[in-house]
Parts: structure tokens; C-alpha cells; sequence
């Protein structure tokens, strides 16, 4: 040991040491007027340089100890698991799909809260949020709701994530839409025949852009029907198909 001691003083590797190294401006105009035409045909922390010249710190007393163990804050740290952090909490990670979450949704997670008593919790998240100057508010879409930044913080978000290129649709996907928003649920069959010509390319161009969904019946024939999203609803600035405009006839 002695001389592999001498051996690194020689060559100095006591002192070594390794350092861690797509689809808005939509307009309802158009959708309204498609089906109306259909119908007519820092720093690494770790880096902490110590030199021989460092003072050696003294041993704290046992008192000093004490009172570092003792917990700082703990009451401050503490979150109530309550029907409004669980719901905050829920919103906060979203859907997986990043559907709005219903009323209906969220209270089945929790015992004994009526979809109503979400709703007046959400009213009292949203003044917390205005209250507080928080950046983030709780939006109704559609059936649901979704937590969302403020309008002044998008141009951040964009930055963020990029700008969302804008699509426009084509004039035949409009009509397929205008047809499934009108007619839903509609088999592709059903949607050919009453643009008169094939539509399944459309069809699932549409789904893939969300604003179509397409689900199987239970019962047998399991044919797929199609039906308009969240999403289709958001971008159109809807609250739901009732509010789709209706033609004279």
C-alpha cells in the first residue's frame, strides 16, 4: 500500500478526480352551406472544487443537529386529498386522448360526488385561478372541460411546441363532414350513397385529423359508423350538434 501511495504521489493522481459529466380556420359557413348543397345534389451541482488551502468546517454541536432534523415546512408541503385536488389533479394530466373530462367522468372517481358538485368545484378553481393570477384556467369544451393557458400565454405556448400548421380541407372532405355532422352515425355505405361516389380515403383522412371518430357496434353486423369528435366541435366553436345551423327546410 505504501508504495502504490509513492507510486501516486509520483505521478500525481491523488489529485485526480473525474467531474459527472394542421386544420383551423374551418369555417361553420362552409359545413353548413356543403350539406345544404348536398341536400339540393445551468452549473453542475457536483462540480465543488476543494483544495488543500479549504478550511476544514468544525463538527456542528449536537443541538445545531438536532434542530437541522427537525422538519422544515411539513404542514406547508402537504396536499388534502380532496374532491377538488383529485379533480385539479385529474385535469392537470389530462385524457390520453386529450379529450375534455366530463362531469360524469370524474366523479365516478370519487365516492359519493354528484357530476353537479364538479361543476360548482370547477367554477371555485377557476376564481383560485383568477384570484391568484394563475397563468392556466379550466375551459368547457363541449361536454367537458379541459385546463388550458390563457389567451395572453399563447404566443409562449407557440414558441414552445412551434406553430400548428394550417390545412384547409378539401371541398369533398367537407362534404363527408357535413354529411356525418348532419347524419351521424353513418356505415361508409351509407356515406357513399349520398354523395353518390366512393369516400373511404376521406373518410379515414378525417379520422386521422380527430375530427371524426369511427366505433363498432356491439350487436352483429359489427359495421364501423362514423361520428364527429371533441375536436371537430372545438375547432368549429360549438358546444354541442344542436348548435350545428339549420337549413330553412
Amino acid at each position: 500500500m505504501d508504495q502504490q501511495h509513492e507510486n501516486d504521489e509520483e505521478l500525481g493522481l491523488e489529485a485526480f478526480r473525474t467531474v459527472p459529466t394542421d386544420d383551423q380556420g374551418l369555417s361553420l359557413d362552409e359545413l353548413s352551406q356543403a350539406y345544404a348543397d348536398l341536400l339540393d345534389r445551468g452549473d453542475d451541482p457536483f462540480a465543488e472544487t476543494v483544495t488543500p488551502e479549504t478550511p476544514a468546517v468544525p463538527a456542528p454541536d449536537a443541538e445545531e443537529v438536532a434542530e437541522e432534523d427537525e422538519p422544515q415546512g411539513e404542514e406547508d408541503a402537504f396536499c388534502e386529498v380532496s374532491p377538488r385536488s383529485i379533480l385539479e389533479a385529474m385535469l392537470f394530466v389530462g385524457h390520453p386522448d386529450n379529450a375534455p373530462l366530463t362531469s360524469e367522468k370524474v366523479a365516478s372517481y370519487m365516492r359519493g360526488v354528484r357530476p353537479q358538485e364538479i361543476d360548482e368545484l370547477i367554477v371555485e378553481l377557476n376564481q383560485r385561478y383568477d384570484r391568484d393570477g394563475h397563468p392556466y384556467r379550466i375551459e368547457s369544451v363541449g361536454a367537458g372541460y379541459r385546463m388550458a393557458l390563457r389567451e395572453e400565454f399563447n404566443s409562449l405556448r407557440d414558441k414552445f411546441y412551434g406553430r400548428n400548421k394550417s390545412a384547409k380541407l378539401s371541398q369533398a372532405a367537407i362534404d363527408v363532414l357535413a354529411i356525418v355532422a348532419y347524419r351521424q352515425p353513418l356505415t361508409r355505405d351509407e356515406v357513399d350513397a349520398l354523395r353518390a361516389k366512393p369516400s373511404g380515403t376521406i373518410l379515414t383522412q378525417l379520422v386521422r385529423r380527430r375530427l371524426l371518430r369511427m366505433e363498432r357496434p356491439d350487436e352483429k353486423p359489427r359495421i364501423p359508423r362514423y361520428f364527429t369528435t371533441d375536436r371537430f366541435l372545438e375547432l368549429y366553436g360549438l358546444d354541442s350538434l344542436r348548435d350545428l345551423p339549420k337549413s330553412p327546410d
